[in-house]
């Protein structure tokens, strides 16, 4: 059972306000307690916010070979403690420990620790333009706000260039997954980050979060969450006119092409979609077939879905685990049998668990097929193991059903060469596209178009994020 419950606020762990209240974190492998954390209030924002703000005028005239430094101990740490974080986060929202958690979900916070530090090596934080120096300064005291799904990387791929251009912060992680976030507390602390430049708190993220999004102190909101959360923050942050970055929901499109490898794209799209259990902003959630080809999309589809283990977390077998939380789940099951009586084929799994899964929110992955593009299951993100497949008659068809949506974070396309596989992928409104297959880069560019979100992060692009731009005019020789 872990306690957690102290706050993490001007360099030390420290009670909550008074009348803080527990709330238990759920195991969601099975349903029982796994530890317990206090919800702060608007009087623990305030300590913590005026931690940030008064460190701030010390470490953001650091230089930068120190927060470098800094980074670098923190890097050290993680990885020796790569382990128990892996740990945590399985415990926390059911990533199976063999096949996600030790190899994906705990590395991620220390890949972009790496990737920061790298691009930092040759980051332009001056420069200069005729007789103009250009200066690239930390933008302030920060709220960071983030999610359940992917932990650590929504964690440090804010933290790690917050602390690198001089910002301070204040964290709030899901109440929901906190185990994670304690021990990258603990880190920070190990590797000597400065009073004040780094706290955390615990709370309530429909409560806490519009306290932190509008708080006169704080001078940017950077959130990973839902896109409904998202207009929240940054209509608390609208009247003190603060930076925002929002990285939000997804309905990605995965194009398959008449000319790919059938068997391979398919595949792929399959066991991509059910990947951290179908709980990804990115997921290629909707998949476009040739229509021609349909019945032979759905045997290599089922035949795929086979591959698929869900199960205990701890198991070395376990491909999917559990369904993080019991309110996710029954959105999932709400949502596949929406699919179902819109009149959707439904050609694997359905409502209900996994057989002879009597506890846990072990949800069946399902795949729709001979789904119109209209249809609730392709409209709305499920955030489940869910796939809907849908056919098209024309490449223009499918770009045109592909970008048919209010989301714009991911895509990918499948083709018989890279080169149309790239054409097509530069007509997709979307932030990212995967061609052939393709995975994530930790360097490139994460985030989206329309209501996916505002803003970029990882590698440059999201150092450019915690970063304001001041022309010194004049301070070169002509």
């Amino acid at each position: 059972m872990r306690t957690y419950h102290q706050f993490y606020i001007d360099g030390k762990w420290v009670a909550p306000a008074a009348g803080a209240m527990p709330c238990n974190v759920i195991n969601p492998a099975t349903e029982e307690i796994a530890g317990s954390i206090l919800m702060g209030s608007a009087a623990d924002v305030e300590m913590a916010v005026a931690a940030a703000h008064k460190a701030f005028a010390t470490f953001s005239q650091t230089t930068l070979q120190s927060r470098m430094d800094l980074l670098t101990r923190i890097a050290g740490i993680y990885e020796r403690r790569i382990g128990d974080m892996a740990a945590a986060i399985s415990e926390e929202m059911g990533a199976p420990m063999q096949n996600l958690a030790i190899p994906v979900q705990a590395p991620i916070g220390l890949w972009h620790l790496q990737t920061t530090l790298a691009v930092a090596q040759n980051y332009p934080f001056e420069t200069v333009q005729g007789t103009t120096l250009l200066v690239k300064e930390p933008v302030g005291v920060c709220a960071l706000i983030t999610p359940w799904n992917w932990p650590m990387n929504q964690v440090v791929c804010k933290v790690a260039p917050a602390l690198l251009t001089g910002c301070t912060m204040v964290l709030k992680p899901s109440e929901l997954a906190p185990f994670s976030s304690q021990i990258f507390a603990e880190i920070l602390h190990e590797a000597g980050v400065p009073a004040g430049v780094f706290n955390m708190i615990h709370g309530d993220g429909a409560k806490i979060g519009p306290l932190m999004s509008s708080h006169p102190l704080v001078d940017m909101v950077s959130l990973t969450g839902s896109t409904r959360a998202g207009s929240s923050v940054a209509a608390n942050a609208a009247n003190t006119i603060k930076v925002v970055s929002l990285e939000l929901g997804g309905k990605s499109a995965n194009i398959i092409l008449d000319d790919a490898d059938l068997n391979a794209a398919v595949t792929h799209g399959v066991v991509a979609m059910m990947g951290n259990t179908g709980q990804s902003c990115n997921a290629p959630s909707r998949m476009f077939v040739p229509a021609g080809r349909i019945d032979e999309v759905e045997k290599i589809a089922v035949a795929a879905l086979a591959g698929v283990v869900v199960g205990d977390p701890q198991a070395p077998t376990t491909t999917t685990g559990p369904i993080a939380n019991e309110r996710q789940f029954q959105r999932v099951q709400a949502l596949i049998d929406k699919g179902i009586s819109e009149g959707a084929k439904l050609i694997a799994g359905g409502t209900g668990r996994v057989e002879g899964m009597t506890r846990g929110y072990y949800a069946r992955p399902t795949i729709f097929s001979r789904a119109t593009n209209d249809m609730t299951i392709a409209r709305e993100e499920i955030f489940g193991p869910v796939l809907t497949i849908i056919p098209y008659k024309t490449e223009e068809d499918a770009i045109r059903m592909a970008n048919d949506t209010v989301y714009g974070l991911s895509g990918y396309v499948y083709g018989g060469t890279v080169d149309r596989a790239r054409s097509v992928a530069k007509r997709l409104r979307t932030g990212m596209v995967h061609l052939n297959g393709a995975g994530v880069d930790p360097a490139a560019p994460f985030g989206g178009y329309k209501q996916s979100g505002s803003g970029r992060e990882w590698g440059a692009a999201g150092i450019d994020e915690f970063l304001e731009t001041k022309a010194v005019m004049g301070s070169q020789a002509a």
